[in-house]
């Protein structure tokens, strides 16, 4: 995994640390005197969640170089607009206070430097120029957090290199002393380790560096460590901190940075995770990636995502897309757990094979749509992990990184799964909601792929997207069964509020011996209400029903037989 994380961002040249790339909203526009002139809003204004523009190399300490000294510390030339300009419900407050004076001081010690850093630093220090500043920002609506930067002339100071080595030697008197960094643990270990990732001897880093972006999904809004030992009882041999998994400084440079562009650029949030994937060849156009097939919504997509999976796969198997042929998929499961990553699962593989793996979901979760006529929309990912909870907050991430798993590796449905799923849909009968089509799906794929993985492939044929009166099982004809029963009902009495379903699915689907039957014999009434050859249709159905069932009617049912009775039930409903 870090070795495919340091080869996405590869160029031949260490990164630097004390450099990372920040998105900045607002600019504090001075004129080449420094004086003040207007406050304006970067990158593309035209969106609604304008993230502001990138600068590639933008001055950063660590988190450990912010805790240094036990000083209140700020980041250099790019900050919240509340430490720049004290733009805060709160500006008096000591700690705000403490960064927006240590801002200041930076500009002005880089201004030995660059010279024009020292003369805004002391003009903007002017309350009133602070004033109109603060104005500005609440007039264009800023955040209080919102990134801000300078801007003298033309020039952003931030994309100049005057100031990088003043920069270098500041972050150096940060740096703990050189009994600590130098290699040092309790058991008087020798200066250099083998990196952990690269194999080569090093001076390790003492602190890992912090990964941003996971705030959402349980991390830390100011980072979170992927390779952190703080407590005692998770090092080992006397090593201290970082030293327990050494690594050189330009490898974690490298896969800090692969993983903060990946998040920023290359994620999608599913409920309490996110998922980020790349390729090896990483101009792969979006049109063909089949992992975002599994989470756009029909509207983003052109065509049949089934279809376009097919097509894409034929083309790689008689050479019209050799560009793809040899290929390398990666992707990254993560989330944020007391200041953490979280690495919920890592996945790698062939595109031919990703491929398939997708062409395969599609086909698995294919079920006819709740009125029939025809199939339901390509399940997407998280449609079918909403099937299986009332609202998307209660999943949780080990549960989504497995069912992703499951997709991009083609493997089975836990049986946990399963079980949620045939719980929502009781209760969506229970209260007379619509079925959900993709936890119908997710049913039929759970069998299928569970029988594929003990080598067997006759599921496929016998749970089909439509309704399949030949099935072997009786459980699903049972289904069928109370999806007559329940269409006679409502054909015969119309809307009589809780029906047979309402009252008796649950029972008849756990225990349909003591249900079936009994139900069957009351529909005789119903049978009665109709007129023409409608009674003798039904009766013919129930009779061809009983048929398939014969003596064989089950005293009950495991959960896998209760799905097959729900998919029973729903395929039927369907087909009339």
């Amino acid at each position: 995994m870090f070795e495919a994380l340091i080869k996405y961002n590869d160029t031949g040249v260490p990164l630097e640390s004390g450099y990372k790339p920040k998105d900045v909203r607002w600019a504090i526009c001075c004129d080449e005197k420094g004086d003040f002139l207007d406050v304006i809003e970067l990158g593309d204004v035209s969106l609604r969640n304008n993230r502001g523009q990138e600068f590639l190399k933008c001055p950063d300490f660590s988190f450990s170089e912010m805790k240094a000294q036990g000083m209140t510390k700020s980041h250099f030339l790019v900050e919240s607009a509340e430490v720049v300009s004290l733009h805060s419900k709160n500006p008096e407050e000591r700690k705000l206070q403490e960064k927006h004076g240590y801002f200041f001081s930076l500009l002005k010690d880089a201004g030995r430097f660059m010279p024009e850093l020292r003369i805004v630093a002391e003009k903007m220090e002017n309350p009133d120029v602070l004033a109109r500043v603060r104005t500005k920002l609440t007039v264009l609506k800023a955040k209080p957090t919102d990134k801000v930067t300078l801007r003298l002339g033309s020039r952003y100071p931030v994309e100049s290199a005057v100031w990088h080595g003043w920069w270098q030697d500041l972050r150096s008197q940060f740096v703990p002393t050189k009994a600590t960094t130098k290699g040092k643990s309790k058991s008087g270990a020798k200066d250099t380790f083998r990196c952990f990732i690269t194999g080569d001897l090093i001076e390790p880093v003492r602190v890992s560096p912090k990964i941003s972006g996971l705030s959402d999904v349980g991390g830390m809004f100011a980072g979170d460590s992927l390779c952190s030992f703080k407590q005692e009882s998770f090092c080992s041999y006397g090593f201290e901190q970082a030293y327990n998994a050494a690594v050189s400084e330009s490898a974690t440079n490298s896969y800090r940075a692969a993983l903060d562009e990946l998040i920023k650029k290359h994620s999608q949030r599913l409920a309490g995770a996110k998922v980020i994937h790349w390729f090896k060849k990483k101009d792969l156009p979006k049109e063909d990636d089949p992992l975002a097939w599994l989470v756009e919504s029909e509207e983003q997509q052109k065509r049949n995502a089934q279809q376009r999976a097919a097509e894409l796969l034929a083309a790689i198997r008689t050479g019209k897309r050799p560009d793809l042929a040899d290929n390398f998929y990666y992707a990254l499961t993560l989330s944020g757990a007391s200041g953490r990553v979280m690495i919920r699962d890592w996945m790698e593989g062939q595109f031919e094979e990703l491929v398939t793996n997708i062409l395969s979901w599609f086909a698995d979760f294919s079920i006819v749509r709740r009125g029939g006529g025809g199939l339901a929309p390509n399940p997407k990912f998280m449609a079918v992990m909403g099937s299986t909870v009332r609202e998307l907050d209660n999943l949780n991430a080990p549960f989504i990184a497995r069912m992703w798993r499951a997709a991009v590796r083609n493997e089975i449905i836990p049986d946990y799964a399963l079980a949620q799923v045939l719980h929502r849909l009781k209760v969506d009968i229970l209260e007379d909601t619509p079925v959900n089509h993709a936890g119908m799906g997710l049913m039929k794929a759970y069998h299928i792929r569970k029988e594929r993985k003990k080598g067997g492939e006759t599921m496929a044929d016998d749970l089909k997207a439509n309704l399949n009166e030949e099935h072997p099982h009786a459980a699903y004809h049972c289904g069928r069964l109370m999806a007559v029963l329940a269409a006679l009902q409502r054909e015969a009495l119309g809307d009589v509020g809780a029906g047979v379903v309402q009252r008796y699915f649950a029972a008849a689907s756990s225990t349909p011996a003591l249900v079936l039957g009994r139900l069957t014999r009351n529909s005789q009434a119903h049978l009665n209400k109709l007129t023409g050859d409608l009674s003798y249709r039904y009766e013919k159905k129930i009779a061809a029903i009983w048929g398939r069932i014969k003596d064989t009617i089950p005293k009950t049912l495991s959960l896998e037989e209760q799905s097959l009775f729900a998919l029973g039930y729903y395929q039927q409903m369907a087909n009339m």
